[in-house]
Order: structure tokens, then sequence, then C-alpha cells
């Protein structure tokens, strides 16, 4: 049994990638952060790209050109920190645009690219676009990249102030950049463009602090004829073993083993770009290079290095040479000394606001369904007629009248408006920042089946058609039947038109079967929604239709980027398959109540408990209560028992997000941005088309990726 549900998590989720985004500073589309007058520019915005950063430069100088912040006395407009690329475009575009600045740098210019390996090839992607500003690049081997910039430094007349910045302040009247040596210097501004400075990640083994281990190359020719080991898996340890094997082609032929190792830890390379993954397997394939996968070093002496291999015994190599090139920490303490957020952090401050948003939609949906505890918080019982009475209304067949009706009747017209609220009010702010026709119309489809089918419908209009006599008995008795012979109709039971079983379970699981609903949800579950699936993919559904998604593609849409990845996250996917079980096993003691009478002792706690742990707790209080802190998808990806239902149909859908893999600079945009908690960049540069059920068509990840990868498609089998 234990294998069949192993099998049955690897086929439905556990084979996908589960890479993590990186932490980075929480930085705005433009470069600007919670702190006024900070931009964040180059690598740090999380696209490590050479055109992008020279773009984003200028634009954020460009943008605090136009900002009408007075400069403190004694200042400048803006203090660029960091003189790479980024750095220097802003400073030429500060000069250009006759604004004071001071350029300061720790080191020398464009540090970064001077300690690339000799000959190293530079990738200046996308090759059509021309960066705003300047400066701009051209050559693509390194010696060439670095002449050309220094040219353009030099002839514009950019000049650089030594220093080591310790971190930025916001006070009265501007921004203070307090130096290492305890100087201050005032401006209107500050561009942080320090790239990824932070210190190199350490393997954390004996020997590692030896002089034959290096965290970068610079010669590779130096190394010809040396046993050299190589860890990592990124494109600077694979770019380093490609350069020092080629340089190594003679002294190879001597040797009867590869001089050049390879020690990954991963059991193949996800983030490397495909041309050098594409090299060094070639490399590999002809015995310059031996791969390493699925491994990492142990330790390190004078002579040797020991790999640990997963299932095998611990291996010795003859070394002459360690590169650690496993990358390098961003400078995250500087951001937090500076007041800038850090993605997935969060201060004492904002968890206390969280904890407080999730005690109100505790509440809320404590009182909607009636928990012990919560229920007493709620207005009913007040009789709907002394509300009227106190605003002058004496009519319950008016429009108004119904409303007011419904108003006074619970708590759960109040909840229902106020999502319906939230749903419109935050699309509007969602249409407005990512201005695309795609999720324009998304948006608006959202937000119409929100408001009308499930709010004004069964809230207003069908009341008021019952009110005034105008709906056909033989229709309440069919679909609303009331709970007593004179009570009110259930209108509620209108939300099953859109929200299909198992989300909506109360119209089938009902002590007497209600026919045309028992009809209705075999259609919507049986046959509309695979069919929309099997085209569109399982977003048609919980990206266009359902409200559970209207309010997190809305209100959550400014919080994707929380949500958890890995591993450890996927498997709590199957929570949701739990449910969906739990749903199948109802509907059968349901069954088996209608045909035979057997089956009321359990189903009467098996409702509690649904009601109480996922109408409640997991679909109210935690799905929507969570919202802030792990994105709006919570209950979605992890608990929904429709999305579980969908996932199955998903696994033989023909949609995907189709990739172009050439394009593909494995920046983790896409993976970052993911609110399901897809690793989307793992497919992305293996030329793989993303075939994750659990993607929700929401379009962030195509809108997002800077060279244009991705893309809505089909395939065929």
């Amino acid at each position: 049994m234990i294998d069949v549900v192993k099998n049955y998590y690897h086929w439905l989720h556990g084979k996908w990638p589960a890479g993590k985004p990186e932490k980075l500073p929480a930085v705005n589309e433009d470069g600007s952060t919670s702190v006024h007058g900070l931009w964040v520019v180059g690598d740090l915005t999380g696209i490590p790209l050479l055109k992008f950063s020279l773009d984003t430069g200028t634009k954020a100088v460009r943008s605090i050109h136009a900002s009408p912040d007075p400069v403190p006395e004694g200042g400048v407009d803006v203090a660029i920190v960091g003189g790479g690329c980024s750095g220097v475009a802003a400073a030429i575009e500060a000069k250009k645009l006759g604004m004071s600045y001071q350029l300061i740098e720790s080191n020398q210019l464009f540090s970064t690219i001077a300690n690339f390996p000799k000959k190293k090839p530079i990738f200046t992607y996308p090759m059509e676009m021309k960066p705003e500003g300047d400066l701009q690049v051209s050559a693509d081997v390194k010696e060439e990249l670095l002449a050309e910039l220094k040219e353009q430094t030099e002839a514009h007349g950019i000049e650089t102030t030594p220093g080591k910045v310790d971190h930025i302040k916001r006070g009265k009247g501007g921004m203070s950049v307090l130096m290492g040596d305890g100087s201050e210097l005032r401006a209107k501004a500050v561009v942080v463009a320090i790239g990824r400075s932070g210190n190199y990640r350490r393997m954390g083994i004996p020997g590692e602090d030896l002089d034959k281990v290096a965290n970068r190359l610079h010669d590779p020719a130096k190394y010809t004829g040396k046993d050299v080991m190589i860890v990592g898996g990124g494109d600077s340890a694979l770019e380093a073993a490609i350069a020092i094997a080629e340089t190594n082609s003679e002294a190879q032929q001597q040797s009867d083993k590869p001089l050049v190792s390879l020690s990954y830890r991963k059991p193949e390379f996800a983030r490397p770009k495909p041309d050098n993954i594409a090299k060094i397997t070639a490399l590999a394939e002809q015995g310059a290079i031996q791969l390493l996968l699925g491994s990492q070093p142990k330790s390190i002496d004078e002579q040797s290095i020991t790999i640990a291999q997963k299932g095998q015994e611990d291996q010795v190599f003859t070394n002459d040479y360690v590169f650690s090139l496993i990358g390098r920490e961003p400078p995250l303490d500087f951001f937090r000394k500076s007041g800038v957020p850090i993605r997935g952090e969060f201060s004492t401050k904002v968890w206390i606001g969280l904890g407080i948003f999730f005690a109100v939609i505790t509440m809320l949906y404590g009182m909607k369904n009636w928990i012990p505890g919560f229920a007493s918080l709620n207005s009913t019982p007040v009789n709907p007629a002394n509300w009227m009475g106190a605003l002058g209304i004496d009519d319950p067949s008016t429009i108004l009248g119904t409303i007011v009706k419904s108003a006074g009747a619970g708590i759960g017209f109040w909840v229902t408006l106020l999502y319906s609220t939230a749903v419109v009010c935050f699309g509007i702010d969602r249409i407005r920042r990512r201005k695309t026709p795609y999720v324009t119309l998304q948006t608006i489809s959202l937000m119409l089946i929100q408001v009308f089918p499930l709010f004004l419908i069964p809230e207003v209009l069908f009341p008021w058609l019952h009110h005034n006599a105008l709906m056909p008995q033989a229709l309440i008795d069919n679909l609303f039947p009331p709970y007593a012979p004179d009570g009110d109709p259930t209108f509620w039971r209108a939300y099953g038109f859109i929200l299909a079983w198992p989300l909506m379970v109360w119209n089938i699981f009902t002590s007497e079967p209600l026919m045309w609903w028992i009809i209705i949800g075999f259609v919507q579950t049986g046959i509309i929604i695979p069919l929309l699936i099997w085209r569109y993919g399982k977003g048609a559904y919980c990206g266009w239709i359902c409200s559970c998604g209207a309010l997190a593609e809305t209100m959550g849409d400014r919080h994707r980027e929380k949500m958890p990845h890995g591993p450890g996250w996927n498997k709590v996917n199957m929570v949701g398959q739990t449910m969906l079980w739990l749903a199948i096993f109802m509907l059968g003691m349901y069954i088996l109540r209608w045909t035979t009478g057997i089956g009321s002792g359990i189903l009467d706690p098996l409702n509690t408990t649904w009601k109480y742990l996922v109408d409640f707790l997991l679909a109210g209080a935690l799905g929507t209560g969570l919202y802030f802190a792990y994105s709006g998808r919570v209950w979605c990806r992890f608990a929904c028992p429709l999305a579980a239902l969908m996932h199955i149909y998903a696994r033989f859908s023909k949609f995907r997000i189709t990739v172009n893999a050439k394009k593909c600079i494995s920046c983790n945009a896409c993976t970052t941005v993911c609110h399901q908690g897809i690793d989307i960049m793992n497919f992305a540069n293996k030329g793989k088309h993303m075939e994750d059920p659990e993607c929700v068509r929401c379009s962030a990840c195509v809108q997002t990726c800077p060279t244009g990868v991705l893309a809505f498609g089909t395939v065929d089998g």
C-alpha cells in the first residue's frame, strides 16, 4: 500500500522539479523599494542580464530626476553605490541630465567582469535589445567587453569615489549614505548597484581554507596538466570546467584519466545555460571531464579530495586544485540594515499585522459557518423587519427591501459582499499594474463571475423574484428546497452553478437526493471541467472562473512571490488529495444511505468534520487568512479537493507552458513569481514544456520572463 501511495504521489506531483527562488531584497518593477528614495538596480532586481543592468541603472536615474524631492543641503542629487555596469550607466545618465552625483566603489570599476576567467564568453541577451542610456555593449568576450566599457566610461568623464558603504538611512530631508569609516554622504536619492557582492558561499568541510582552494578562476592555462576539481552546478562552475578542459587538451592526451572533474550535489544540471550544458556533456563524453553528479565534497587535504556520492562508498581523488564555485550570498545584511525588506522575511510589526488579519478572517468565517464561540458574535438573530423599519423600508418585495432583508438575515451576506468588493477593488489594481490584454480579460472574467452569479443572483435577484412570486415553485422545489415547509428557499445553493463538486459539496450531500443538483454536478465535474482542462489546462477553471481563484488573482496578486517552494512543500500538495478521497468516500456513503437507509451514524460526524475542517479551517481561516503571508493560493494549491481532482485531469491535458530553451538565461524570475510553487525555470532551461498540473494560467511567469522564453500552448500526445 505504501508503494502505491508513493507511486501515485510521484505520478501526480513528486516527479516535477522543486527548486527554490533565491532570497533577494524586495524590489518593485521599476527598481524602487519600500524605503522612499532608495533604488536597487542590476543583478539584485532578480534578472542577471548585462543589458538589463544597463537599462535599470539608466531608468532609475531618470525617475529620480523627475522626482520633486529636494536635494539636502551639502548633498548631491544621486549617490550611486557600486561601480559595475548598472552603476556606471546610472552615473553617465546623471551627468547627461545635469545632475550632481557621486559614484562610490570599494574595489575597481567593473570588478565582476574583470574577475572573470580569461577569454570567458559573455552572453549579451536579449540580442535584439538596446538598453536605455548611453552605455552600450556589443563584445562577447571578457577582454573586449571590459575594454569597450572602460572606453565609454572615460569618454563620459565618469569619476569614482573610493570607499565602502556600511548602510543607507532615510532621514528628514533626504538620504544618508553611511560609510564604513564613519563619514556620511547626503543625497536626494540613492541607487544601489552592488550586485551579488556578498561573501562566497562555503562548502562547510575540512580543508576548504587550504591555499589550493579558490573561489574564482582567472587564467585556465595556469592549471594545464593539473588535477582540478570544480565544485558547483551553475554557469560559473561549468564555464570554469570547460575552460580548463579546453586548455588541457594536449596534457589530457598524455593522461589515462580526466584531469578535470566536476562535483555537483544534484543528479542533473538545473540552472546553467543550455549551451554550457551541451559543451560540458560533450567534453565528458570525450573523456576530457569527469562528471560526478549527485555528489558533494567531504574533505580536502594537500594531495587529494574526498567525494561522497549517494548510495556509493566515498571516493578519494588525487587533486592539485579545488575551485568552489557555488555562488555568493547576496548582501542581504546590507539591505536589512538599510531598512529594505527581504523576500520571504517579515519584521515583528509585519507578523503582528498578519496575525491581526488572520484573527479577523478566522472570526468572519467562524461566524459565517456558525462555529461555537464565533457564532455568538453574529448579528443574527436580528429580525430583518426591524432593520427595514429602522431604515423606513416597509416593502420587502422591492430590490432595496430584498437587500436589507438579506443583509439582516445573517453574516453570510456581509462576508460575500466584502469578498466581492475585495475582488473588484484589487482586480482593478491588478489590471492597472499588469497592463496586458490577457490579465485584463482574465480579471474582468473573475470580477463579473464573482459579482453576478456568486453574489447578486443568489443574494438579491432570486430572493426578489421569490418575494414577487416570479420564480416557479417547481424550480424552488427542485433546486432550492427550504429546510422546513414554511421556510425560505435555500438560494445559497445557486453557488453550485459555478462552484462545482467537490468544492461545493452541500448540494450533493443532502439527506434526500436532489436529483437536479446531482445531474448538474455530474455534468460540471465529470464532463465540462475535464474537457476544459484537456484543452486549456487546470487554470481554465482555477484562473478564470472559480471564486477562490478570483480572490487569489486579485487580492493575492501583489503577494505571489511569498508562496513557499521546494520538495517538502510539494508533499503538502497531497492534503488536497486526502480531502478529495474523503469527499469521494462521503459521496459513496450518501449513495448507500439513499439506496438502503444505512450510514446516518457515520455521515453526521463526517459532515461536521467537513464543515469545520474544510469549509472553516482550510478554505476560510487558513486559505484566506494566510494571503499576505504565503500568497493567495494557499488553499488552491494545498487543500482544495476540486483542485486535487483537476490535478488528476491535468495529467492528461494538452495544455503546456511552452518554452524556447535557447533564450533561457536561468534567471529564475519565472519560478519566483509562481504562486503555485512550480519550479518553472527547471523546465525552461532544459527545453521541456512545463506540464506540472498545479499551473493555474495566471500568466505571471510568461509576463515576467525577460527574454520571452515562455508562452501558453498545447502539445499532441
